[in-house]
């Protein structure tokens, strides 16, 4: 009975959505008229035509993005929605439960219904209802700009599209294109889980460069849009290894399921930076001169990388729990760390065997993933990592704040990583090296290609497709790692794969999120966690201060502000040369903090100057980790 009584709220929606309460639909697809002409003023104007029969009417506007794990659709973005119908405008209502639902009656006599409204560009936010215009470009994400009805399914729901750009601007989509004509681009009718799947980039200065490898039959693209015409100045080594990338991609998973792919990169310093997947394409954004800089360049590889995994695990393979038919329809996020975790593993593997990271940067990589997950994270001996995919639904799992260590994030997408690498290096000790994780992927991700499909699995699921490829238990592998409240690292397949981990007083080159690794500056702040136990922000704020360590045991806590080092306006440059000045003497790093309005002076008694993590091998094992970093592509 218990079981029966959690079920209703969903029953109960599901009969919503399912038109109990609704018109029924008259024949014929909805226009949806998406203007963008005035992006660069941060605007966009929406019109649509929906076919209708009189009686009581429900649309949605989309909440449960997917990709994006939680109900982030950005309705307050929402504004001057109108309704009507034989020329008269219609009152309407929000729905007292839920903000994302609109209730209305189609009067005697209506055939279609009209709506209109503007989305207004947010200086801030998360994922695709961030940020996402400038003065020369525009991310047009669909699910900002529609709504549905509540009587047909996302996938039975067609829509004929068009778009309106600023003049002189040009666009990448995987949207086949039924015409185009000045600044107007219409697409072919697509039903409206294709729509939102399919984002549109568009800007004036704007790139398309062809990267599909020799011999591949499927067409991929690099599309690039920028505030100056400089950041799409694009390397041949960078084409050459997002070229690489693809071909390596065919060799881990040995099938696609996509017409064509499209990588959308956005470089702009004043759009949400973060990376969003689709079966056909990724919404990746991040600053505007990344392509100019080594570092920028290895940021670009990682997230790209990720994101293009995505399109085989998330996308054409889903947890059913998140294969939800309707955009409002909660999502359970409880295999997220096969979702996320998986794609943390072999993103960078992609980056690592196209050539756009070196040996040495994947193991500096894994060095401060492992770092980062333990120990001296207590949050580690409180909160399992099934916990931190299970919360995400909450909607906060994503939000950045300080006490991370504490209260623990998005761990299952670091933590994913190591305990992937464990499972690849499991298959290859069970098989003597007969067999790969490549094997698994080839059993799991492969088939016919259908174009953009999707195949949900469940857990079962998931365990048979390894025991397919070699006995193991699996499930008591997982249940162990999920469950865990070892305050350590699950750092086995590093040290599975001929290596260990240790703290080491020698810097390595910047880490992917492009600043220094582990202890070296990013984005101007300073990045000090594994030494004195800080994490700065530019202006000095503390974002993070590891519970136990020596700043934290003075007394600084995020959300301090350093305003000086040793009596000296405060530089990150200012405190890493007093850290290493604490190396000869025996007296204390004077931190001034502002906490709230009061000042405080706090003496920090650290002497063991910058620490730094890294991979050293273990020469009484095979180098296996070296080896399943190398390129594929060109092997039999």
């Amino acid at each position: 009975m218990k079981s029966i009584r959690a079920r209703l709220p969903l029953v109960l929606l599901e009969l919503l959505i399912l038109g109990l309460t609704s018109a029924l639909a008259q024949s014929g697809d909805i226009t949806l008229m998406v203007d963008a002409s005035k992006a660069p003023e941060k605007i966009v104007h929406t019109r649509m035509s929906i076919p209708v029969k009189p009686g009581p009417a429900t649309l949605f506007y989309p909440k449960w993005i997917p990709g994006e794990h939680e109900p982030s659709g950005p309705v307050d973005n929402v504004v001057d929605l109108k309704f009507s119908a034989g020329g008269k405008t219609l009152p309407w209502r929000r729905d007292l439960l839920d903000v994302f639902t609109f209730h209305l009656d189609v009067p005697a006599g209506a055939s279609e219904l009209e709506v209109s409204f503007d989305y207004i560009e947010p200086g801030s936010g998360m994922f695709s209802g961030g940020g996402s215009a400038t003065d020369k470009l525009v991310i047009v994400s669909w699910n900002q700009n529609v709504l549905y009805p509540s009587w047909t399914r996302a996938e039975d729901t067609i829509l004929k599209p068009t778009l309106r750009l600023p003049s002189g601007w040009k666009y990448g989509t995987p949207l086949p294109v039924e015409s185009a004509s000045g600044n107007e681009v219409t697409f072919k009718p697509v039903s409206l889980d294709r729509l939102v799947d399919s984002p549109v980039l568009a800007g004036e200065f704007y790139r398309a460069i062809d990267i599909t490898p020799p011999g591949e039959p499927i067409h991929h693209e690099l599309d690039l849009a920028a505030d100056s015409a400089a950041a799409i100045d694009v390397s041949p080594e960078v084409q050459k290894g997002m070229t690489n990338m693809v071909a390596e991609s065919g060799k881990v998973f040995g099938a696609r399921h996509y017409r064509d792919y499209h990588f959308l990169l956005t470089l702009s310093d004043h759009v949400a930076h973060f990376g969003l997947e689709h079966n056909e394409c990724d919404d990746s954004r991040i600053g505007e001169r990344s392509l100019l800089t080594p570092e920028g360049r290895r940021s670009v590889a990682g997230l790209l990388g990720h994101e293009f995994v995505h399109s085989w695990n998330g996308k054409f393979r889903r947890p059913a729990d998140l294969a939800v038919p309707y955009y409002e329809v909660p999502m359970k996020t409880d295999l997220l760390w096969v979702y996320e975790g998986l794609t943390s593993y072999l993103g960078p593997l992609l980056a690592a065997r196209s050539g756009m990271w070196t040996a040495e940067q994947y193991r500096d990589d894994l060095a401060n993933t492992a770092a980062d997950m333990g120990p001296g994270r207590p949050g580690r001996t409180w909160r399992s990592l099934q916990d931190t995919a299970d919360a995400v639904a909450g909607g906060s799992s994503y939000e950045r704040g300080g006490w991370q260590d504490w209260r623990r994030g998005v761990d299952f997408y670091p933590e994913g990583d190591l305990i992937w690498l464990e499972v690849a290096t499991i298959i290859h000790d069970q098989t003597h090296g007969a067999k790969s994780f490549e094997d698994f992927c080839h059993e799991f991700y492969g088939g016919p290609n259908h174009g953009p499909e999707v195949k949900p699995y469940t857990f079962d699921d998931l365990v048979a497709a390894l025991k397919a490829v070699t006995p193991y238990d699996w499930a008591g592998y997982f249940h162990e790692r999920l469950t865990s409240l070892s305050p350590n690292a699950p750092i086995g397949g590093i040290e599975n794969g001929g290596w260990k981990f240790e703290m080491s007083d020698h810097p390595p080159e910047p880490r992917r999120g492009g600043g220094g690794g582990g202890g070296g500056r990013f984005g101007g702040g300073a990045d000090l966690v594994y030494s004195i136990g800080l994490r700065l922000s530019s202006d000095g704020v503390v974002q993070e201060s590891l519970i136990g360590g020596p700043a934290y045991q003075a007394g600084i806590v995020p959300g301090m502000r350093v305003m000086a080092i040793n009596d000296r306006a405060y530089t990150a440059d200012l405190l890493h040369d007093a850290i290493k000045a604490a190396t000869q003497n025996d007296q204390p790093i004077l931190f001034l903090v502002l906490n709230d309005d009061y000042y405080r002076t706090v003496p920090v008694n650290y002497h063991g100057g910058e620490k730094f993590p890294r991979l050293v091998r273990d020469e009484s094992k095979p180098d296996l980790l070296d080896e399943i970093a190398k390129p594929l592509a060109g092997k039999n």
